[in-house]
């Protein structure tokens, strides 16, 4: 008799209930054997010998945690395998998407390596109203959500804020990667963002063994090698490890661009009868030799020039970002009840970066730009812990879903300070971004440049709430209601770490706030296929600091109270699934005055949009995921109404993301894939004077399966991004112009041993 590996509690009751069903399974079958088939047609002559199929009992177990718990295997994938059924809503515990109130989506690793993605950037473009506003060959991830910036400081690790890399997220020890949209510091506690928050789930060790070696190269010469091994042991299995290392190197498609990128990620986890944990131990570094530049800011009232090829470079030869990245988590579970778990997390991490880039700005339609060299190294650490208990329960015909839950977090910037042209550094120069100039590197040679060691505190920023919420079932649960909400209170600090602005290490602005912030959702379904769902949530977030160009440098502003609206429904179809929202999100915005030059927190962005999206496998071997997105994001409440009822800069009113893939029936385990990525026009400013030209980017592809002598699997993938090279300016949001990329292959071989 095999007993399978379970993450929930093996209770005596449990396990009796297992014995019983394999009896009276084995009971059940002997009787068929014996008897007739479902035709009325005798299953056997009666001299003939009658055998049984083996009959294998096993735990109830499925391998993933109780409804109160979330250590343990994710919730199963969908019908195709490109998203889960299932995803984790922060404190309230893993949900089911379909019958959730939220808009909400979980990447599966499957996804991942199907489309050799290597950075939450790469996975996050298959949704419509999520865009990258970072050069894909610059040193980070940041990302627009629903019209609103949601950088990767924000994203958040196994539930937990401040433990991801704060640049940029490698996938190589992610298992899943769920976009929450919306306002979401109620579920996820932390600051939270207006937009939406990312969480990464990390990979544990599955029932079956697995050591596994992938392959790739990528244009121009993009070199790297991943290995991903799992193992349970134990007499039930009950101890897991998964190990993923890998290291990319060599040039990219960008001109003098060359990367190198090292990933360590190790996952431990323990699944006992009442008792669940896990412990992830992350480790990357990123050097970066010639990163192209994240500010390509455009002066005032210039028509915005076409984006120049992908391939060119407007970044010296010389200039380099080199950071690290050290991460621990940990989470523990313990079912109280049946009904009832407490719950524990607790990480911390330290990133380090040292950099020399430029950044420019561009001064008419020809391109001419002027460009600064800029050095700044910094020292992020992340602080971030939680305390709960989730039950289920009922009171006479009402089910309740309860979660109580006390969470801290912490983030502390450390950040060198100088005034300009004091280290040295050659003075601005003319360039151009089609036909760039370079400096010699003697420009830069024999300067004693400052590193992220024994840096001062720039500023930190704490935030400590409790949360509550308590979802009540009506009617077998065909009505759920969600009412909760987070009293939070945050403190932020800043110190003057410019020597020519004063004394280094004086505070030099200081708040401390707190406030609830209430949440009501209901989900409806309508039919077992069908339901409907509203919320109304609030969030708290921090105020904005006033930009180091303005006359007011550094200010500090009052945290945001932010505000939104939201219905829609889920029609799932079993192998197909369609959702449908339509949201209103209002955010306090800041902006600079011309004439004063005076940085405030005045006015009022005001998103409005409607998401429509599809999942799954409609017919045997085709599978889809995407959608499309229309916004309508408008200015209200601006300096004396000069840009009243304009668009925000960097929105656009139309976004697709649409991915399929095609298994083809005349060639066995071959599967093309193919996506379109498309972004309407956008403005640059406020007044919307200056417009960004729309664009669109087509990936192809295809993958092969087959078996090896042994059994084991060998899988061919083959991508193109960008088949046409276009050239266009990916975003131009939060006042920069990011290039995208120019025409990449990519070509990998996964090994199963």
């Amino acid at each position: 008799m095999h007993m399978s590996r379970g993450t929930h509690s093996r209770s005596l009751t449990t396990r009796r209930r297992s014995i019983i069903a394999g009896v009276s399974l084995l009971a059940i079958s002997a009787v068929a054997a014996h008897g007739q088939s479902a035709n009325g047609a005798s299953n056997a002559s009666d001299d003939e010998d009658t055998r049984l199929a083996p009959i294998v009992v096993t735990d109830t177990a499925t391998g993933q945690p109780p409804a109160t718990g979330t250590v343990g295997q994710p919730p199963e994938a969908y019908a195709g395998g490109q998203v889960a059924k299932g995803a984790r809503l922060g404190a309230l515990g893993n949900r089911s998407i379909m019958k959730t109130p939220f808009s909400i989506t979980a990447y599966t690793a499957q996804l991942i390596r199907d489309q050799q993605a290597r950075t939450v950037a790469d996975l996050t473009l298959n949704d419509p109203s999520v865009r990258s506003d970072a050069p894909t060959f610059s040193e980070r991830d940041s990302f627009f959500i629903r019209g609103f910036s949601v950088v990767n400081l924000d994203v958040l690790y196994d539930g937990l804020p401040y433990l991801a890399n704060p640049r940029r997220s490698f996938l190589e020890g992610v298992e899943r990667v769920e976009v929450l949209k919306g306002p979401t510091a109620f579920v996820n506690g932390g600051i939270g963002r207006v937009g939406g928050t990312i969480n990464l789930v990390p990979k544990r060790a599955g029932d079956e063994p697995l050591t596994r070696l992938t392959t790739t190269y990528r244009s121009d010469t993009q070199f790297s090698n991943h290995v991903d091994i799992a193992r349970r042991y134990g007499p039930a299995g009950e101890w897991g490890i998964r190990a993923n290392g890998s290291y990319r190197f060599g040039d990219t498609a960008m001109d003098n661009n060359e990367i190198k990128v090292g990933v360590g990620a190790l996952g431990l986890d323990y699944e006992g009868e009442d008792v669940r944990a896990s412990l992830d131990l992350n480790y990357s570094n990123q050097k970066i030799d010639a990163p192209t530049s994240l500010f390509n800011a455009a002066a005032s009232g210039i028509a915005i020039p076409s984006a120049p090829d992908g391939s060119i470079n407007t970044a010296n030869p010389f200039e380099y970002h080199d950071s690290s990245h050290k991460m621990a988590a940990a989470r523990i579970e313990y079912d109280l009840f049946d009904n009832t778990t407490l719950y524990a997390a607790a990480g911390a991490s330290r990133y380090r970066e040292d950099f020399l880039t430029s950044s420019y700005t561009i001064n008419n339609v020809n391109g001419t730009a002027l460009s600064e060299l800029s050095i700044q190294p910094q020292q992020i650490d992340g602080y971030s812990g939680e305390v709960g208990v989730r039950s289920e329960f009922d009171t006479g015909p009402v089910n309740h879903k309860v979660n109580l839950s006390l969470q801290t977090s912490l983030n502390e910037n450390y950040r060198g300070g100088f005034a300009p042209g004091a280290l040295g550094l050659p003075a601005a120069y003319t360039t151009n971004i089609y036909s760039p100039v370079y400096l010699s590197s003697s420009a830069v040679s024999g300067l004693n440049l400052p590193t992220s060691d024994n840096l001062p505190l720039f500023a930190d920023l704490l935030s400590t709430s409790i949360a509550f919420s308590d979802t009540l079932g009506f009617f077998d649960e065909r009505l759920e209601v969600t009412l909760g909400g987070r009293y939070q209170e945050m403190r932020q600090r800043g110190y003057n770490t410019r020597p020519d602005r004063g004394v280094v290490g004086v505070q030099n602005y200081f708040y401390d706030e707190g406030r609830f912030s209430p949440a009501v959702a209901a989900n409806f379904s309508l039919t077992n296929d069908l339901s409907v769902y509203a919320n109304y949530v609030e969030a708290l977030t921090e105020g904005a600091i006033a930009p180091a160009t303005a006359a007011n440098a550094n200010e500090v502003f009052r945290p945001f109270v932010n505000k939104q609206k939201e219905i829609g429904f889920k029609y799932d179809l079993g192998n197909v699934a369609f959702t449908a929202a339509l949201f209103e999100i209002r955010q306090a915005s800041g902006y600079t005055t011309a004439a004063t030059n005076i940085y405030s927190v005045d006015g009022l962005q005001v998103n409005r949009g409607i998401e429509l999206s599809a999942f799954g496998e409609p017919i045997d071997g085709l599978r889809l995921l995407g959608g499309v997105t229309f916004m309508d994001a408008e200015l209200a409440r601006t300096r004396n109404g000069t840009a009243d009822g304009k668009d925000a800069p960097g929105v656009p009113k139309t976004a697709v993301s649409l991915y399929g893939e095609y298994d083809l029936p005349s060639v066995e385990n071959l599967t093309l894939t193919g996506r379109v990525v498309y972004s309407g026009s956008t403005f640059y400013d406020q007044a919307n004077t200056q417009k960004v030209d729309g664009w669109t980017r087509v990936d192809l592809g295809a993958r092969y399966k087959f078996e090896r002598e042994n059994g084991k699997p060998i899988e061919i993938r083959a991508n193109v991004e960008n088949v046409f090279n276009e050239n266009y300016w990916a975003s131009s949001a939060r006042g920069y112009l990011a290039a995208g990329a120019p025409r990449t292959f990519m070509v990998s071989a996964s090994f199963d041993f």
